[in-house]
């Protein structure tokens, strides 16, 4: 945490003496932290989290947003009315903005044919017996295949499956998918533990379990931190392809749009099918180009083939 100091105008900055010395150390500039210690103060955690993401030292500070009242001056009093950031927004914006100026991304983008999985999820959706309200007491949605599959292509591409840190590499065993959840005011992003090793059905109860924990507010931190890749699906609205910014520590994430029938061309003849366009997002300090080429060409095959994703 940092204040400006009203004599000199310098930033004065609230840390302990063990997270100074261990900044100091590894070349980090407090700037750049925000504290999760009583009333922000900068700690130890703080400092040894940051070293492993490699934010940027002296020689690289994080660019600062322009003043407030910057901003406000070009727009009329009374045109407009203020909403104060909750920590959820702050959080957000620190951290997506620590994401893009920290981390070189790439972008691949890939369309897949989902009519098998479609029918496969029809099939095994109506095979959902009737619980004592009348309703089926399971339904899963196309993204709950799309983090399955994500799962299982990292599985299948283990050098993909990675942390990057200043020293090494943390090639992970299990797979874990982060879920974009958007809730007012901002958005969010659980973790699907050890997805590869979860059933279809069992991902889309813990997406549901998740996001209305997510809604409610009362997600813990263990819900949300760490993960290795996510995905995010504005299919929903209509998008047919987008973006999507990292979330530090993941080196990965999967921006995934609407399915909608084209027309393509398959064994030499137009034929209509359903595909769906993905683009991930890659951190080039863990995940090449030919890597995340291939992690994509592994995650559009299970798509394409989703009767693996019950083997």
């Amino acid at each position: 945490m940092a204040l400006v100091t009203p004599d000199t105008g310098a930033p004065r900055i609230f840390a302990s003496p063990l997270a100074r010395r261990l900044a100091k150390e590894g070349g980090l500039d407090l700037l750049a932290l925000q504290g999760s210690g009583p009333h922000g103060r900068i700690i130890e955690r703080d400092v040894k989290t940051a070293l492993e993401r490699g934010t940027p030292s002296k020689a690289a500070p994080l660019a600062v947003a322009p003043p407030a009242d910057a901003t406000r001056k070009f727009f009329e009093p009374g045109s407009y009315d203020e909403i104060p950031h909750d920590n959820v927004r702050k959080a957000i914006a620190r951290r997506l903005t620590e994401a893009i100026q920290t981390i070189p991304l790439f972008y691949l983008n890939v369309d897949c044919e989902i009519d098998a999985l479609l029918r496969l999820r029809e099939d095994y959706n109506s095979a959902a017996p009737l619980g004592s309200d009348g309703k089926p007491t399971w339904k899963t949605s196309v993204n709950d295949y799309v983090v399955k599959a994500l799962a299982i292509a990292l599985q299948r591409k283990p050098e993909a499956n990675v942390t990057f840190t200043p020293d090494a590499l943390l090639r992970h065993k299990s797979s874990d998918i982060g879920v974009a959840v958007s809730i007012p005011g901002g958005l969010v992003t659980p973790i699907i533990r050890n997805a590869e090793a979860k059933s279809v059905r069992e991902i889309s109860d813990e997406i549901k379990e998740l996001a209305a924990r997510a809604r409610a507010r009362k997600l813990k931190p263990h819900d949300y931190e760490g993960g290795v890749s996510a995905v995010s699906n504005l299919g929903m609205y209509g998008i047919k392809d987008f973006t999507a910014v990292i979330n530090p520590p993941q080196s990965t994430i999967l921006a995934v749009g609407q399915g909608e029938q084209r027309m393509i061309v398959k064994n030499g003849a137009p034929i209509v099918a359903t595909m769906m366009s993905v683009t991930l997002s890659c951190d080039h300090r863990a995940v090449d180009g030919a890597l995340g080429a291939e992690l994509l060409a592994e995650f559009k095959h299970v798509v394409e083939h989703p009767a693996m994703m019950f083997a």
